[in-house]
């Protein structure tokens, strides 16, 4: 009997989830601002909770990256949205530094959980680039409506808490609609069967997702590292007040919406070298002109390109993992790296600016932006024309180990013996666009030695019967 995976999960709870999970990381700039405006913390303090709170959602995904089919989407998706509401609404009940510190903790664990379930579970759409660009869509209209409103509600450290752990709540019914977990490697034992042959599938394209998971760790914590002194550049260099800073980040998220737009649209026409890699150098122009800043229409209109550049390079990386692995385990991976860096930025910005300046800061990462074009690029080159072949199928763990073994040294087109002398294995790999879904058929074929048995003992039960 055919052996098929379960069909993918519908493409709303996974953007759902996806929104959850990265909301935190796009209000970073307003959570660093109002922790050192609030609480007895210097900038460099309050960048490093932030960093603590990504540390926790890239250790949830290093954590989960193999383990989502074994647990199953939906139950560690409602974990994940749990541990978000608990730690982020703690963060926001109290002005204690433990349990502020301990509560982004634990809802930055909660927000990379989702974000892990929502990676693996794109990665297995019929169009990932489809999918992750419509979560981007959808975390930047979150985010930017968060930004006019929040200023409006007064200070605090805890709006911005308080409004991630909202986000996480409102997703929850999402979660209804995910599969749980997957029976499969269980239902089958240990002698020839799935549980032995899934142990033994090693990740496709290895060192292309190290490269890759390497440059985009890189990638966001240069983003990240001005993204969380944005505010800081804005009101210190610039002059600007919360309110227009408020302005200005709900535009530049309103262009990233324009951009996740057009990308969408233009889907693979350029493939993925060109987006990722001249995109990424768009961006550290952009830096470098944010970073310089000493007025509303520089800083608004460095900050408005890079973020409407930036959703749409990140879209075409997510894509790029997802392809590696239809099972979703370099997208996690990848994930996590970027979440790496991601919780890395605060910190790295702060030191930076407080070392060099603002200008300086600048131009380090501008240039460390142009360093990873060229990689992340280069992986996109390698990986993104291969096209799907039978050798391919096997090498992404499409044939049982136990036949490829069996199959070893046999000539071209010869069939291999497994198990049983008068029964023969067939593998037939079902090749479908990318991502690769089915796993090959496995039919049970008669020999030729068995096939003239049963034809003779047909024969002689017909003379019998006459």
């Amino acid at each position: 009997m055919p052996h098929r995976t379960p069909a993918p999960p519908a493409a709303w709870p996974l953007v759902a989830l996806f929104t959850s999970g990265y909301v935190a990381p796009y209000l970073l700039p307003t959570v660093v601002g109002r922790l050192d405006a609030h609480l007895p913390l210097s900038p460099a303090q309050a960048g490093l909770i932030g960093s603590v709170l990504l540390l926790g959602s890239a250790a949830a995904g290093f954590t989960l990256a193999s383990r989502i089919p074994r647990h199953g989407p939906r139950p560690l998706a409602r974990l994940g949205l749990l541990l978000a509401v608990l730690g982020y609404g703690t963060a926001a009940a109290t002005a204690q530094l433990p349990l502020v510190i301990a509560g982004a903790i634990l809802g930055g664990f909660g927000s990379g959980t989702a974000t892990a379930v929502a990676a693996s579970g794109i990665a297995a759409q019929r169009d990932p680039h489809r999918t992750s660009a419509l979560g981007l869509l959808s975390v930047s209209a979150t985010a930017g409506a968060l930004y006019l409103t929040l200023p409006r509600l007064g200070g605090g450290h805890w709006l911005p808490f308080a409004a991630i752990a909202l986000v996480a709540l409102v997703c929850w019914p999402a979660t209804g609609r995910l599969p749980g977990a997957d029976r499969t490697d269980r239902a089958d034992g240990a002698d020839g069967t799935g549980r032995a042959v899934r142990g033994s599938v090693r990740l496709p394209y290895p060192r292309a997702g190290m490269v890759l998971a390497g440059a985009l760790m890189l990638w966001s914590l240069a983003q990240n590292a001005l993204w969380g002194v944005s505010g800081r550049i804005g009101a210190q260099q610039a002059g600007l007040s919360e309110v227009t800073l408020g302005i200005v980040f709900a535009a530049a998220l309103g262009a990233g919406l324009l951009g996740v737009t057009a990308a969408s649209a233009l889907g693979a026409r350029l493939g993925r070298a060109v987006p990722v890699g001249v995109g990424t150098a768009v961006i550290a122009c952009c830096v470098v002109l944010a970073s310089h800043a000493r007025g509303l229409g520089s800083f608004a209109a460095g900050e408005i390109l890079w973020n409407a550049v930036y959703p749409v390079v990140l879209s075409y990386a997510i894509g790029l993992a997802a392809a590696l692995d239809p099972r979703g385990r370099w997208a996690v991976l990848v994930g996590s790296a970027s979440s790496l860096g991601v919780a890395c930025g605060p910190v790295t910005g702060s030191l930076l600016a407080e070392g060099a300046g603002f200008p300086g800061m600048g131009l380090v990462l501008g240039g460390l932006l142009l360093a990873v074009a060229g990689p992340m690029a280069g992986v996109a080159l390698h990986v993104g024309g291969r096209p799907l072949t039978p050798g391919s199928v096997r090498r992404r763990g499409g044939a049982p180990a136990a036949v490829l073994a069996a199959g070893a040294g046999t000539a071209a087109g010869s069939v291999p013996r497994v198990g049983a002398q008068e029964l023969e294995v067939v593998e037939l790999p079902q090749l479908r666009a990318r991502p690769l879904r089915l796993p090959p058929l496995r039919v049970l074929l008669l020999s030729p030695t068995a096939t003239r048995r049963a034809r003779d003992r047909t024969r002689k039960r017909i003379r019998t019967d006459a």
